[in-house]
Parts: structure tokens; sequence; C-alpha cells
């Protein structure tokens, strides 16, 4: 068993605290900036499909900025990566507001492809609470950080309106405001963490755990995708894991809305059932952080592909006009996405070295927002071709592999 040494624990306190604070930061300014931009996107170029662009930019942003967030971090700490991460969403917020005002949509979905990097320092921070957590409560740590970005998914919709009313009030563009406002609270983001993560966690750890626990795989360091040769039977479970999480949570959320639109259902109607969904994906981290810790990463990861699974087929079997059972499903979505990433990120961590974590865990935010990507794209063609139906089928025949091999790994051996 693995000690953690008192002045270590303190650190790592601090560390969780700083990164608590900026999740909230960081959350807040990307539903800030989202919240608005596919509509503005839609306005500027008079296209709902460049609406729809404005969301995959972000979402592409984010997973092109993983990889050297990630390199950056193995070679100076993960103060600098996440730094670099909120700098360019902030800087593509600045560039995102100048594009509202010159009416160029084009420009804004460059800004939105920088302000992705926003996204991809969030997804890093819930890593960087695991460099000095005891292996122990490893998930417990990462899990706080997670559930901290609910909070900021709460509060920034809501700082849209405002936002644009002030900017009316200053004389600029209304839709300028919630980025000019995202790109204040990113700059705050950069100051905490500039300040407060001190000392750098991935510098302490190398220096204080040079031992590897038994089941780490890699040899040497290798970066970008070339991590994949060097991963290990457990590491690309974890990987994969996440991935097909987060691919099946983004394809059958987002056309959920689609779905209830055939009924009539009003606004109100579908922000509750996404709202409800939301709440789901955060607000049950610390529990799965904690199951994780005491049943095994494997086993909740397999849950996790379980509760996707059921939420397929509950929410695919749903009719348009049944919104409790479309809530009731996406809540599932929710719980079983978090389930996923909470112990996919805790056994991809622990299934590496410590010199090559940066690198496998740029890697995983990589497929994950790519995963993500395609998710949304393929579902709204699975949809328009066939039924809503017919996408929660494919969602989990897709998911039911990763619960198969789950669970044949976790009757074989017990495994972390």
């Amino acid at each position: 068993m693995v000690t953690v040494a008192p002045q270590v624990e303190r650190v790592q306190r601090k560390v969780v605290r700083v990164l608590t604070g900026t999740q909230i930061l960081g959350s807040a300014a990307v539903t800030i900036g989202l919240a608005i931009s596919t509509l503005i996107a839609a306005s500027l170029s008079g296209s709902d499909a460049v609406g729809g662009l404005a969301q995959t930019a972000a979402v592409a942003g984010a997973g092109v900025l993983a990889l050297p967030g990630a390199r950056l971090a193995q070679r100076r700490g993960r103060r600098p990566a996440l730094i670099l991460g909120y700098g360019m969403g902030a800087l593509g917020a600045v560039i995102a507001a100048v594009a509202v005002g010159a009416g160029a949509w084009p420009m804004l979905l460059v800004g939105l492809l920088l302000f992705g990097g926003a996204s991809s320092a969030n997804y890093a921070a819930r890593y960087a609470a695991t460099d000095l957590a005891d292996p122990q409560r490893r998930a417990r740590e990462l899990s706080r950080v997670v559930w901290a970005a609910m909070i900021g998914a709460i509060i920034g919709p809501n700082l849209a309106d405002p936002a644009g009313r002030l900017a009316a009030f200053l004389g600029l563009p209304v839709g300028a405001g919630p980025f000019l406002l995202a790109a204040v609270v990113l700059g705050v983001a950069v100051l905490v963490i500039q300040f407060g993560l001190r000392p750098d966690p991935l510098v302490v750890v190398r220096s204080t755990r040079p031992v590897e626990s038994p089941h780490c795989s890699g040899g040497g360091t290798p970066g970008g995708l070339k991590i994949w040769g060097s991963l290990g039977p457990m590491a690309r479970l974890a990987l994969v894991g996440v991935m097909l999480c987060h691919t099946a949570m983004v394809g059958l959320m987002s056309m959920t809305p689609v779905h209830m639109n055939h009924a009539g259902a009003s606004l109100r109607v579908v922000g509750v059932v996404i709202s409800l969904h939301v709440a789901a994906m955060y607000a049950a981290s610390p529990l799965f952080g904690w199951m994780a810790d005491r049943l095994g990463r494997v086993p909740v990861l397999a849950i996790g592909a379980s509760l996707v699974v059921a939420a397929s087929g509950i929410a695919g079997m749903a009719p348009s006009h049944d919104a409790p059972q479309l809530a009731a499903g996406l809540a599932l979505l929710g719980f079983g996405w978090s389930a996923g990433l909470v112990s996919g990120s805790a056994l991809l961590t622990e299934s590496v070295r410590v010199e090559d974590r940066p690198a496998a865990q740029g890697l995983s935010d990589l497929v994950m927002n790519v995963g993500g990507a395609v998710g949304g794209a393929v579902s709204g063609i699975v949809v328009t071709a066939w039924s809503y139906a017919a996408l929660g089928l494919i969602v989990g025949f897709t998911a039911l592999p990763l619960l198969v091999v789950c669970l044949f790994a976790s009757l074989r051996k017990p495994v972390r």
C-alpha cells in the first residue's frame, strides 16, 4: 500500500481547492459562450447548418488542443498546461466577440475553435487532481473536480442575458457581451492557476513517487498518438471506456430536443429534460468516485456501460411526447457518463507510469472529444434517415461490448 507523506497531503488539499475553483470558473465561462454561440452563428450566416458548426468548432478545439496541453504538461508540469488551455479559451472568446461586432461568421468559428481550449483545460484539471492523491482516494479526488463543473454549468447560462444587456448599455453588440464576460472569467482562471497551483502537483509527484505500481504500463516516454502503442490492456480499456461513454452521451442527448420537438414540446419542457440530464452528469460523480475507490475501477466502468445501455433503451423507446420517460432515460445517460468518466480516468491514470501520464491523458481527451463530435454528427444522420428509436438501439449496442469486456475483466481478477 502506498502511503502519502503529511506534507504531500497538505499540498494535495490545496491543489484540489484550486482546481475546484478554476473548474467552476472554466465551466461557467464555457457555458456562457456556448449558450448563445449556435444562435449567433446562425444569425450572422443566415444558415442553421453554420449554427450547428458553432458547437462542433468548440468541441473540435477542445480535442485539438488536448495534445499540445499534454505535451506541455509532460515537459513543464500541470500549471503551464492549464494556463495554456484557459488562455487560449480567453483569446478565442475575445475573437468571437470581435466577430460578432464585425458580423463575420468565419471569424466566429475560428474564435470558437480556440475557445475550446477552456474545455480542454477543464478536462485536464480532473487529472491534475490525481497526481498527488492517495491511490485509495484517487477516484474521489478526481470526482470532486468533476462535480464542481456542475456549479459553473448552472451559473453560466444564466449570466449570458445580463452580459448581453451590459454590452448593449456600453454601446457594444448584445451578442458580444457573453463572449467578453467569458474572456474575463477565463482570465481570472488563468490568474488563479498561475498563483494558486504552487507547487505544481505533477512536478512534485515525479520527485516523491519514483516507484510505480506493478500494473503500470509504458516504457520510455512517447508523446501524442504514439502513446497508444505503449499502453497496456487496462489503460486501453480505460481510454476506450471513457470515449464510448462520452460518445454515447453526446449522440443521444444532442438529438433528444429534436425528437421532443416533433411532438411540439415547449422550450421549457425541453429545458427541464436537458437540465436533469446535465445535473445527473455531475451531481453523482462523488458517489461514483467513492464506488470506484471501494469496489474497483473496472466494476464501476461496467456500471457506467450498463447505465448507458439502459438509458438507450428507455429513451429510445419513448414517444416524442413522453417527457417523463425521456427525462428518466437522459438522467440515466448522465449517470452512465459520470461513472464511465470518473472510473475510466482513474483507471487510466494508475495504469501508466508517471512520466507517461500526461501523454496518455491527453490522448484520452482527444479521442473523447473526437468521439463526441462524431457522435453528434452521426446521430443527426441516423435520426434523419431512420428514427430516434434507431439511434437508441445503435447507442445501446455500441456500449454493450464495453459492458461485456468490463464484466469479464472484473470476474477474471480484481482490478482497481
